[in-house]
């Protein structure tokens, strides 16, 4: 299962390729879960989210999908996953602390992204929109913070807008450049170490540079 997922992640141009072979328009019901999996239940923090929108974004510039029609389902799934994770953490998030880790839950990543929300409050929203697994976790923490709904809602529907967009868009105009083609795997890897680096930094800050 894991290594079909790291499979799935370095290669999802490839998967989506062949998802629209065998089931046509059904792939967008398929991105749409994916995302919304993703932002929509704290289990599935290691889905892709920025490498999955770059590559819609490739197809679109190709003709092979419908870009805006892409464009706006993912946005829809970004802003609702978050909603329901939101709702998730508002009602049981405080039983999450009693979980043992597994394979799919941390609660080292329950407790960052707490420290990342208890830093930067609101604003987390929209900022973990670019960060992977804080992302996952963030509307999760927002719940359990009791955060007041229409306040959540604002930075919600922002930070999905721009997510969706900058990727989709980055993929439209990028994606089919031929040195991008000839090593998207390696592209792929970048977006997800770039995506990264916020938490690294912070993690090194929280860990290291406050010790000296």
């Amino acid at each position: 299962m894991i290594d079909f997922i790291i499979d799935f992640i370095l290669h999802v141009d490839k998967y989506i390729a062949v998802f629209f072979q065998n089931y046509g328009a059904w792939t967008y019901l398929i991105l749409f879960l994916i995302v919304f999996i993703e932002t929509g239940l704290v289990v599935f923090p290691f889905l892709p989210g920025d490498s999955l929108i770059f590559v819609v974004g490739a197809l679109g510039a190709t003709g092979a999908l419908d870009v805006k029609f892409a464009a706006v389902l993912l946005m829809a799934a970004a802003i609702l996953g978050n909603t329901q994770n939101y709702y998730i953490g508002k009602y049981i998030g405080h039983r999450a602390f009693q979980i043992r880790d597994n394979r799919f839950f941390k609660k080292e990543y329950l407790y960052k992204t707490h420290k990342f929300y208890e830093k930067h409050g609101g604003k987390t929203i929209f900022i973990s929109r670019f960060m992977p697994i804080i992302r996952t976790f963030a509307p999760f923490v927002a719940g359990i913070g009791k955060m007041r709904f229409v306040r959540f809602m604002s930075y919600n529907i922002l930070g999905g807008l721009f997510w969706v967009l900058i990727f989709i868009f980055a993929g439209y105009y990028f994606g089919n450049i031929p040195v991008v083609q000839k090593n998207f795997t390696l592209v792929i890897l970048a977006i997800i170490f770039i995506s990264l680096l916020p938490s690294i930094i912070v993690y090194i800050q929280t860990n290291f540079l406050r010790r000296k």
